[in-house]
């Protein structure tokens, strides 16, 4: 009832400022011309795959929030979006995952103490993990505890709802003396610091990014629960996908993007030209600095940080240290490729090889985690949802407009 309420009430918001603003950019197609032929609501839905329920909703809502966002409605662009919702939840607003329950209580009996100390100190992470064990053993009632509970969740929702429901308990029953340090959780939300479920939806949107481009106001208990509905999982992921310019040649660098971070696939091609000018091999991970757990960069130098640094000492090229650190954190911005560090690399890369600039390579990165039955890589995920592109694009060349 609650979530019905509040998708209901959040849909018809425009949010005219943020949505003035993304068009003015001039960035909501990314691959397609803004003077191609558009589609509209029921030709998207023959865009749709043939096993999707209630189509027309779906289509009218990835219509609408394109409108809204400035994103032209093209061929290309509508297949991605359905590319990626297929590939993440086949079109399913809070999708079931085989075997939730039990990978959520292997995750807490092995992980605990490491995820609460990662995220609160020993001292602090140590007596809160103990508490929470016992919370998850004795309530709310020995008999039907939120361990039992937990085994029994099919989809994240359920699981980020039973999660919020145990720290909400902590929060209100946890009493220990100030001396070990917990006094400085006063006023702080631990339970959302401490929550597992980060990817929501049917596009898995990442909470802190939703966070960054609210198109609501509200708790980020709100956030959650519109995440969880059609409209609002469908609105972050297309937010997430479309709002910001690269010009890739082709879209399974965006795919790759969406997986592993913006700009990731233009990244990783910085790093291999780096590479052809080095004996230091770099790994094509598409991040060019070190990043704390929050998102900021740390002050460590990374590998392609010091390989910069060394390769532009070796070239008499005069972009000094400062500068490249300053340009490196730029590196998710279109703007990295007007910095006079990108520049430098793409000048020296061509005099060296005879080569031109490489603008994307797939990353090499790792997907991990416990909603995932074995490890996967960005190329495996891009390459799937590719696929679904190619298949979507078949079934628009049939639509005349």
């Amino acid at each position: 009832m609650k979530q019905a309420f509040v998708s209901s009430m959040l849909k018809p918001f425009t949010l005219l400022t943020l949505s003035l603003s993304l068009v003015a950019c001039g960035n909501g197609s990314w691959w397609s011309n803004n003077d191609e032929p558009q589609l509209d609501a029921k030709q998207i839905k023959r865009l749709l795959p043939s096993r999707v329920n209630n189509k027309q909703s779906w289509s009218d809502d990835i219509y609408d929030i394109a409108k809204q966002l400035g994103i032209p409605q093209t061929k290309q662009n509508m297949c991605s979006i359905i590319a990626v919702v297929d590939q993440e939840s086949n079109f399913h607003a809070d999708p079931e995952v085989a075997g939730l329950g039990a990978k959520a209580v292997k995750e807490v009996e092995e992980r605990l103490n490491e995820k609460f100390t990662d995220k609160l100190g020993d001292t602090i992470g140590r007596s809160l993990a103990d508490y929470f064990q016992e919370v998850l053993k004795t309530q709310p009632s020995p008999e039907d505890n939120y361990l039992s509970q937990m085994r029994r969740v099919k989809t994240e929702r359920q699981l980020d709802e039973l999660y919020r429901e145990i720290f909400d308990y902590m929060s209100k029953h946890y009493h220990v003396s100030a001396l070990t340090g917990a006094a400085k959780l006063v006023g702080q939300d631990f339970g959302e610091k401490l929550n597992p479920i980060t990817t929501l939806g049917s596009m898995q949107v990442h909470i802190s990014y939703a966070k960054d481009h609210k198109r609501q106001s509200g708790s980020i208990a709100d956030l959650r629960t519109d995440l969880y509905s059609q409209f609002g999982g469908l609105y972050y992921g297309i937010h997430r996908l479309m709002m910001y310019p690269a010009t890739y040649d082709k879209p399974i660098y965006r795919f790759a993007d969406y997986n592993s971070g913006m700009y990731s696939s233009r990244n990783a091609a910085f790093q291999s030209m780096i590479n052809e000018l080095t004996d230091n091999k770099l790994s094509l991970d598409g991040d060019l600095l070190l990043y704390s757990k929050d998102g900021s960069p740390k002050s460590t130098q990374s590998q392609s940080e010091r390989e910069l640094i060394a390769v532009f000492a070796r070239n008499n090229i005069l972009v000094t240290p400062r500068q490249i650190r300053s340009d490196l954190k730029q590196e998710k911005e279109e703007d990295f490729e007007d910095t006079a560090t990108y520049r430098a690399v793409t000048k020296l890369y061509t005099k060296k090889t005879g080569k031109d600039p490489i603008y994307a390579i797939m990353p090499e990165v790792v997907i991990t985690g416990p909603k995932l039955s074995r490890d996967y890589n960005t190329n495996w995920f891009a390459t799937r949802v590719n696929g679904r592109y190619e298949t979507c694009m078949q079934k628009a060349r049939r639509i005349k407009i």
